[in-house]
C-alpha cells in the first residue's frame, strides 16, 4: 500500500496544497509556494469530508426497493432512502444492468458523468465509468460539454480545427511583448481561472494580466459585468447589452469596410467568402447596412464609441479575445465565427500578439506554453454503441425517444434510454430548466448515481452508491495546460463504507463477469504505477526527465523546464498558406461555408450574423420579465462543487446565493441590499439574497451557478427553488440545429421582494432515511 510522505500533497482542480499538521490542531491545506494566486476552494475539502450530507453506505430509493423498476408512480425526489449492504448493492445494480442489456440492448444505457469529479489521471469518473460501460457492451454516450459546446462545432468549420479554443492559443508571452491592444469579449475573470480540469500547480491568470497591463498593453472590456476583469488592468468597460456582442462587431466590420482599414490583401490570400459576408454587413440583399448606427440600436452602445473602437483595433497590434461563456446562449455559435472574421478583417492573425484566442481566463492555463506530448489516463476502451447525443439534449432524449433532431449536419434519432448510470458530475447543476428535467428524470427505468453527498443528483436517483473523495485516495495529477507532475497522496481513511469508482466498478465487473476486462488485474496502485510509466516514456522522448516513482511519491511536485516559444496560433499558416493549408474544405479560413450553408439552418447560416436571441433586452417579453439574468461561474466553489463549504456559506445573503442588481433596477422595484428576492419568469422561481451593485449594468442581473438545487416540494415540476439555483429559470433550447449547445445565457426574468415566510434550506441535510 502507498504510504503518503511527512508532509503530503493534495493536487486538485483548484490548485496544489501542502498539508499542514501541526499536533492537536486540524490539518490545513496551504498553497504551493511556487504558486503566485492560490485558490481559497481547498478548505471546504477537509469541512465536507465529514458533513452531515456525506453519504456514507449503499442507498436505495424506498419505493424501488420494494417495486423494483416497474408497478406505481416513481417519485424520484420525494421518496426516502434505505440502507443495504454493498454485496446486495452490488447484485441489485448488476441485476438491474444485465435486465436491461438483454431486454433493450446497451444502447438503452446512457452513461453520464462529466468530468469534474477528479482531477486524477487514475480516478478520473468519466474514464472510469466509460471504461466499465465499454467492457460489459457499450453504451450511449455523449458528445461535448457545457463550457464550450457551439464553439466545439463551428470553429473547425472556420479554420479547420480547435486551435485557439482549448489548446494551441496564442502566449501571455506573445501579448505582453506585443500586443497593445486587447479587446475582451466577456473578459477574462479571475474567478473563472481558479479551476483547470487536469489540475493546477500554478494559477497564471492575474499575473499575466499584470505583467501585459505594467508592459503597457490596453484593455477593452465588452461585458454586461464590469468585474469580468480585474479593475488593476484599467480596461474601459462597454457595458454591452447581453448577447449583442454580434451587433456589436458587425457595426465595427462595417466602420472598417467604410473606412478602408479592412485588409484586403490578407482576405484574398487566407480567407474566403468575404464577399458574400461584405454583402451582408453593407446591406446589399436586405437594404440594411450593419453600421454603428444600426448596432448603437442594439447594443446600447453609442455609435461614436463603437466607430472609435473600429479604427482603434485597426491601428494597433490587436488581440481579440472571447470567453467561452459567450457561446451559451442562443445563436452561440455566431459570436465565435464572427470575432474570427472580424480579425481576419484586421489583417493580424498569426502576427505576434494579434488574431484571436478563445477562452483566456475561463479555466486555469490557456495562453501556457506547453509541450507537444499528452499526459496518459485511464484507458476506457472502444464503445461498440455508436448512438450518441450532444451532452445538453439529456432531457430532450429522455421525454422524446425515437423524435428526430439535426445536428452539425446531419438529422439523428434519440434512443430510448431505460437506465441512466452516473458517475461524477451533477446535471441539476448544469442543465437548464430544472423543471423540464426533473419530468424528464422521471422517464427511466432505473438510474444509479455514484455520489459523496446528497445533491439533487443522489436525491433523484433510485440507487445511489457513496464514493470516497480525493482526500481519501491516492493519484496522480498534471495537465497539459501547466508543467508540473504531482503525486495526490490520500490523507483520511473512506468516510464510513465508501469505496473509490474503480473498486464498486471493479466489484460490479466481477458479478457480471468481466473482472479482468476491467482492472487487467491491477489494483490502484498497479494503476498509479502504470500511468507514471508511460508519462516517463513520453517525458524522456521529448528530452526531459522525471524521478522514478518512488522517488517521485515521496518528493512530491516535480516541475519541467519552460517550454520553448511556441507559435502564434496559425502563424505557420500566414507564413505559408499553401504548404500548410487549414483542415477546412478550402484549406483557408472560411468566413463564408458553403458547407454549413447547404445544410440549410435558418438559425445557423452560410456566414456570421446578427440572430435576433429568443430572450433578450430587445424583445417584447420584457413587458413581463424586463431584466437580464447572466448566471455565471462562482468565485467560491467549482460549478456546485462544495458549496456546502464555509466559503461558499459566507457569501450567501440569508443562507441564499446572492443576486446582483444595479442600484437603479432596486430602487424601481423598492428592493434593499440584503433583502430576500424572489426571482422568477414563465419556467419557474427562485429565491435569492440581493446585493445592489454597480458591477452590472442597468437591465441585467447577474447570479452565480452552484446553488444545490433545493425546492419547496421535491421531485414536483415548477416548485419554488428556496436557495437560488438560476437553472430553474433558464431555458433548454439548443444553441442552434448546427451545435444543439446550451443557451443559458438568453434569459429574461423579473425580480420583486418576498413578503411570505421564508423557507429554511435544506440541501445540505441528509433525506430521510430508515436506519
Amino acid at each position: 500500500m502507498l504510504r503518503a510522505p511527512a508532509r503530503p500533497i493534495v493536487a486538485t482542480h483548484w490548485g496544489t496544497y501542502r498539508v499542514k499538521a501541526d499536533e492537536g490542531a486540524q490539518a490545513q491545506l496551504e498553497g504551493y509556494e511556487l504558486d503566485e494566486d492560490p485558490s481559497p476552494i481547498a478548505s471546504a475539502m477537509l469541512e465536507a469530508r465529514t458533513h452531515a450530507s456525506r453519504i456514507k453506505q449503499p442507498m436505495v430509493r424506498e419505493g424501488f426497493l420494494e417495486h423494483g423498476h416497474h408497478g406505481g408512480e416513481i417519485l424520484r425526489g420525494q421518496q426516502r432512502f434505505v440502507p443495504v449492504s454493498w454485496h446486495d448493492a452490488i447484485r441489485i445494480v448488476s441485476g438491474q444492468l444485465e435486465r436491461v442489456r438483454e431486454e433493450y440492448g446497451n444502447e438503452s444505457i446512457y452513461g453520464g458523468s462529466y468530468g469534474w469529479a477528479s482531477a486524477g489521471r487514475f480516478h478520473h469518473a468519466q474514464s472510469q465509468i466509460h471504461r466499465f460501460l465499454n467492457v460489459i457492451g457499450g453504451y450511449t454516450a455523449s458528445v461535448q460539454n457545457y463550457s464550450y459546446a457551439a464553439a466545439d462545432v463551428i470553429v473547425p468549420h472556420v479554420i479547420g480545427s480547435k486551435a485557439g479554443l482549448v489548446s494551441g492559443h496564442t502566449s501571455w508571452r506573445s501579448i505582453i511583448e506585443s500586443s497593445e491592444l486587447v479587446v475582451m469579449f466577456g473578459g477574462a475573470p479571475r474567478k473563472n481561472a481558479q479551476v483547470n480540469s487536469g489540475g493546477i500547480g500554478r494559477h497564471i491568470l492575474r499575473p499575466s494580466l499584470m505583467k501585459a497591463h505594467d508592459a503597457g498593453v490596453e484593455f477593452v472590456l465588452v461585458s454586461p459585468i464590469r468585474d469580468d476583469v480585474a479593475k488593476e488592468v484599467d480596461a474601459r468597460w462597454i457595458a454591452v447589452r447581453p448577447n449583442t456582442d454580434v451587433a456589436l462587431m458587425l457595426g465595427i466590420a462595417h466602420t472598417l469596410i467604410t473606412e478602408s482599414k479592412h485588409d484586403v490583401a490578407f482576405l484574398e490570400r487566407y480567407c474566403i467568402g468575404f464577399e458574400k459576408f461584405e454583402s451582408y454587413v453593407m446591406g446589399k440583399n436586405d437594404d440594411l447596412p450593419k453600421s454603428a448606427r444600426w448596432a448603437s440600436e442594439i447594443t446600447d452602445i453609442s455609435e461614436e464609441t463603437i466607430r472609435k473602437l473600429a479604427l482603434e483595433m485597426a491601428r494597433k497590434r490587436t488581440m481579440i479575445m472571447m470567453s467561452w461563456s459567450l457561446q451559451r446562449a442562443d445563436h452561440g455559435e455566431q459570436p465565435y465565427w464572427m470575432a474570427i472574421t472580424l480579425a481576419a478583417m484586421l489583417g493580424q492573425i498569426g502576427l505576434p500578439g494579434g488574431g484571436f484566442g478563445f477562452g483566456y481566463g475561463s479555466v486555469n492555463g490557456i495562453g501556457n506554453e506547453a509541450y507537444g506530448f499528452s499526459w496518459p489516463s485511464l484507458p476506457q476502451g472502444k464503445n461498440a454503441v455508436t448512438q450518441f447525443i450532444p451532452v445538453a439534449r439529456v432531457a430532450d432524449m429522455l421525454l422524446n425517444p425515437g423524435a428526430q433532431y439535426d445536428y452539425n449536419g446531419v438529422s439523428r434519432t434519440f434512443p430510448d434510454i431505460k437506465c441512466v448510470y452516473w458517475a461524477g458530475g451533477n446535471p441539476f447543476h448544469h442543465h437548464q430548466d430544472l423543471n423540464r428535467l426533473v419530468r424528464a428524470w422521471q422517464k427511466p427505468e432505473v438510474i444509479v448515481v455514484h455520489e459523496s453527498w446528497w445533491n439533487a443528483c443522489a436525491r433523484h436517483a433510485d440507487i445511489v452508491l457513496p464514493v470516497t473523495t480525493q482526500l481519501e485516495r491516492n493519484d496522480i495529477v498534471c495537465s497539459g495546460r501547466d508543467r508540473f507532475v504531482t503525486p495526490s497522496h490520500r490523507l483520511h481513511d473512506p468516510a464510513g463504507e465508501s469505496k473509490d469508482d474503480y473498486e464498486i466498478f471493479s466489484l460490479l465487473a466481477r458479478s457480471m463477469g468481466v473482472e479482468f476486462e476491467f482492472t487487467e488485474g491491477r489494483d490502484e496502485e498497479d494503476w498509479l504505477r502504470h500511468l507514471y510509466g508511460i508519462a516517463l516514456s513520453r517525458v524522456r522522448e521529448a528530452g526531459l526527465t522525471l524521478p522514478d516513482f518512488d522517488v517521485f511519491w515521496q518528493r512530491g511536485i516535480c516541475e519541467l523546464p519552460e517550454p520553448p516559444p511556441q507559435a502564434d496560433l496559425l502563424a505557420e499558416f500566414r507564413n505559408d498558406p499553401v504548404g500548410n493549408v487549414l483542415r477546412t474544405p478550402s484549406g483557408k479560413i472560411e468566413i463564408f461555408s458553403e458547407k454549413i450553408d447547404s445544410f440549410g439552418y435558418d438559425d445557423c447560416p452560410g456566414h456570421p450574423a446578427w440572430l435576433e436571441p429568443y430572450e433578450w433586452l430587445g424583445a417584447s417579453a420584457v413587458q413581463d420579465y424586463p431584466l437580464h439574468l447572466i448566471s455565471n461561474q462562482p468565485a467560491t466553489k467549482l460549478h456546485s462543487q462544495y458549496d456546502l463549504g464555509t466559503r461558499s456559506m459566507a457569501s450567501k445573503i440569508h443562507g441564499r446565493e446572492p443576486i446582483r442588481i444595479h442600484p437603479d433596477d432596486a430602487a424601481a422595484r423598492g428592493i434593499l441590499d440584503g433583502e430576500v428576492v424572489r426571482v422568477f419568469n414563465a419556467r419557474g422561481a427562485l429565491l435569492a439574497g440581493v446585493s445592489v451593485s454597480c458591477e452590472v449594468r442597468r437591465g441585467v442581473v447577474q447570479i452565480a451557478t452552484g446553488a444545490w438545487y433545493d425546492p419547496v416540494e421535491p421531485g414536483m415540476p415548477c416548485s419554488l427553488d428556496k436557495h437560488g439555483n438560476p437553472n430553474v429559470l433558464t431555458r433548454d433550447k439548443g444553441t442552434s440545429r448546427l451545435a444543439q449547445g446550451v443557451s443559458a445565457h438568453s434569459c429574461l426574468v423579473e425580480i420583486v421582494r418576498f413578503t411570505g415566510h421564508v423557507p429554511p434550506i435544506t440541501a445540505f441535510s441528509a433525506p430521510q432515511a430508515e436506519s
